[in-house]
């Protein structure tokens, strides 16, 4: 390598950084802590794992360096001549076999009430598509497709001309969003119709696998109204960057409304 090239390479890297500096304004160091008691519970186990990590990283090799550093050859350190010692062992394979069931408990509990879809409030069924979601209020006579916006789908086409940054909520836009009233447990059935897909919205901590021939359940409560979004997460074919997931929170009597008027769309579009 070149000093020229050397010298070009770092300030290459920073320039590529920020030409590329929108496409890191929404970027987290961590795990986002969503809007749901059970995302929180995920985002807390996380965190409480990656410090366990932490401490036992930190120990392991905090150790290492001060025996290479106080037992190293220049100071006159004498390798000892054993080949093992019982009591070291035990005590090695024992720590960590607790350190282990210490971690599977609070893992087990959270794992086993994220598949709880017991006491539902609402059922909805998700089936999955190339490249649009399908959702059906099981028991209110509702469904509708989900798919990709006009302008984020003009806009990703080649030579469109249209800047992708002028696009709000680039990619992440539907046509049909969900709805569900706030406070409310929503039971979702998740399927595929023709390939392996997978709905996943990080503010509710569900990524649930959508596979044709069989039923998936999962669900979320969210606590907080607004606009949540997420993406299918399995790829699913040429087109599956373009299979976005919006979920609007609304109050219940937004949600009873919004219910009457897809109702009586259902109606007009149904044969008398």
């Amino acid at each position: 390598m070149t000093i020229r090239t050397r010298v070009l390479a770092p300030v290459l890297a920073l320039l590529a950084l920020s030409i590329a500096g929108p496409a890191w304004s929404d970027f987290e160091l961590n795990m986002p802590v969503g809007v749901t008691d059970m995302s929180r519970d995920v985002h807390n186990l996380h965190m409480l794992i990656l410090w366990i990590c932490v401490v036992i990283g930190a120990g392991v090799y905090g150790a290492m360096i001060a025996a290479i550093v106080k037992f190293r050859k220049s100071k006159g350190a004498v390798a000892a001549n054993f080949t093992h010692n019982s009591t070291i062992e035990v005590i090695w394979t024992a720590i960590p076999a607790a350190i282990l069931v210490a971690m599977a408990v609070p893992a087990a509990e959270t794992l086993i009430r994220m598949e709880d879809t017991s006491k539902s409030d609402l059922t909805i069924k998700v089936t999955g598509y190339q490249w649009r979601w399908h959702y059906e209020y099981i028991d209110e006579n509702v469904g509708f497709f989900s798919t990709l916006d006009r302008e984020s789908n003009a806009a990703r086409r080649v030579g469109s001309g249209v800047d992708p940054t002028t696009v709000d909520n680039y990619l992440l836009k539907v046509d049909n969003d969900l709805v569900v009233p706030v406070g409310k447990k929503v039971r979702l059935l998740v399927t595929g119709a023709d390939v392996l897909h997978a709905w996943w919205v990080p503010a509710f901590a569900v990524k649930k696998d959508a596979v044709p021939g069989f039923i998936n359940e999962s669900w979320f409560k969210p606590n907080t109204v607004g606009t949540y979004r997420g993406q299918c997460a399995e790829l699913c074919g040429m087109d599956h960057g373009f299979m976005p997931i919006v979920v609007r929170v609304v109050s219940q009597e937004d949600y009873d409304a919004w219910l009457n008027t897809q109702r009586a769309r259902v109606s007009a579009l149904t044969p008398q």
